[in-house]
């Protein structure tokens, strides 16, 4: 089992967290480095990955920064949860494997504030499924990207953001669902305060057990 360092850093510009990113990758790849949790929240900003049609971006033209991770479209803001593991990952190396572990434990935070998520086959994310009150819904996305063994970008929990910028864009490129957030599901205002204890806790459970010393 490895050790991993969590940092929580607050509210930081994408860019400004990016670099951090990279410092902490490049720092692990030379083995200078522990593996990292970074769990922050963004300003808001639009960001694509490399599979973003050009039909996909906001409606408006709001400026998007374009990343190196996979996915497509998404937003980031204050409200939602980010998190990115810059952990090792075993030999050989298994990115699918990694993103279902991501899954499984924010499903698991879902479940213990009562609400019920699942994997939805052929997409990434966790997901409240088609109801009474709507299609399937993501309430977090994913994408990721490994190069050398180690692992960035990870994954954003919908809190309570201001959903209304999920309407400006398709977001990871569906349009056949939409995004949600725990606020909407559960009824009640459900802060990223109450909520980071919790995903801490589920991804050291997934990040320390699935990483080489």
């Amino acid at each position: 089992m490895t050790e991993l360092q969590v940092i929580r850093a607050g509210t930081v510009p994408y860019e400004e967290a990016w670099e951090r990113q990279r410092e902490l990758h490049a720092a692990r790849v030379a083995g200078e480095g522990p593996d990292t949790l970074l769990l922050l929240e963004h300003p808001p900003v639009y960001t694509a990955g490399k599979r973003t049609e050009p039909h996909e971006r906001p409606f408006d033209g709001t400026p998007v920064i374009d990343v190196d991770r996979g996915g497509k479209i998404t937003w980031h803001g204050p409200g939602q949860l980010v998190g990115y593991p810059i952990v090792r990952l075993a030999d050989p190396v298994d990115v699918v494997a990694h993103v279902r572990r991501l899954e499984a434990a924010l499903i698991e935070v879902c479940g213990g504030l009562g609400l019920a998520t699942e994997r939805v086959e052929g997409r990434s994310g966790v997901w409240v499924r088609a109801d009474d009150r709507g299609p399937d819904r993501k309430v977090a996305a994913i994408g990721v990207r490994v190069a050398r063994g180690v692992t960035m970008h990870g994954f954003a929990l919908n809190c309570d953001p201001d959903m209304s910028a999920f309407g400006n864009m398709i977001p990871c490129g569906i349009v056949d669902a939409g995004a949600t957030a725990l606020t909407t599901e559960l009824g009640r205002d459900v802060t990223v305060a109450e909520v980071i204890d919790q995903v801490e806790q589920a991804m050291r459970e997934v990040l320390t057990t699935a990483v080489p010393a």
